[in-house]
């Protein structure tokens, strides 16, 4: 009599990734980054779908650099030292060009919760904060979009920039914490209007006094003196005097480097806390 022996297919393996609760990480902190850089890689694959904003939004950079720029250049109306107010400008406009593509970025969190993508994201075993810190990550790749376009235009504009290993890295790492920063600070204000139509207002009532209380197209020491105690605590103030010191030859910094980059981080990291807090919020 002959015995059938039945074989038994192997299970297919269980596909781990980053928000799997059967797979243990090193150590908790390593499991943090990796939550959060998987959310940013999510964040990152709708912009490959769709590159054409990155194009959309270098108009106004543009426009700012090769109008604005040629005409007070020409007429000389604002004193920048031994700097060619172009040379002067160029790090500015990147600035301006980061802060604008990431003030908007809550947008996506009201997008998300108006979709049912939320819900998901906090039923996840994902820390609130790595959430926030992806996208912010996320915006951060966005924004490096925007400095490649800006370095193209101020060569064409020949700009004297400098190419020192040191400083392209010191610029990246300005515009990342810049990027992030601000576009967690939109998260957070998404959160509070949750409305599309109360953020969009928002943006656009915080857009213009960040970059016009800055030092981004003219000299702190030119300012009004009730104008200069908020440029000093204008976060923006800090992005583009790392940027102006590292991007431009001749280039001198007013507040100092480490001082620049210890105010974005230390306010990075407290949007940060702050947004995971809040993050949740905005489903209810």
């Amino acid at each position: 009599m002959k015995t059938e022996v039945t074989v038994k297919s192997p299970k297919p393996a269980k596909k781990r990734d980053a928000f799997s609760e059967d797979w243990p990480l090193p150590n908790p902190v390593i499991g943090y980054f990796a939550k959060a850089l998987a959310i940013a890689d999510m964040e990152m694959r709708k912009l490959r779908h769709d590159p054409s904003s990155l194009f959309v939004r270098a108009v106004q950079p543009a426009l700012w650099l090769l109008v604005f720029g040629q005409v007070f250049a020409k007429i000389r109306a604002i004193p920048t030292g031994n700097v060619n107010y172009i040379d002067f400008l160029a790090p500015g406009i990147l600035a301006q060009s980061m802060l604008f593509v990431s003030i908007f970025y809550g947008i996506s969190i009201i997008s998300e919760r108006d979709h049912g993508v939320l819900f998901k994201f906090l039923a996840a075993p994902v820390p609130r904060s790595a959430i926030v810190l992806g996208k912010a990550l996320a915006a951060g790749c966005r924004a490096l979009a925007q400095m490649v376009i800006i370095y193209a235009l101020a060569l064409t504009q020949h700009v004297d920039m400098r190419w020192d290993l040191p400083a392209l890295v010191g610029v990246v790492a300005f515009v990342f914490l810049g990027a992030g920063l601000f576009a967690t600070l939109s998260l957070i204000i998404a959160c509070i209007v949750k409305t599309r139509e109360r953020f969009m207002g928002m943006g656009q009532l915080m857009t213009m006094p960040l970059f016009f209380a800055s030092n981004a197209i003219y000299p702190i020491s030119i300012m009004p003196g009730w104008l200069q105690v908020v440029a000093h605590i204008n976060p923006l103030s800090y992005e583009v005097d790392g940027l102006r010191t590292l991007m431009i030859a001749g280039g001198h910094s007013v507040f100092d480097i480490p001082t620049d980059f210890a105010v974005l981080s230390a306010i990075f990291v407290m949007l940060i806390a702050i947004g995971g807090r809040m993050y949740p919020r905005i489903a209810y």
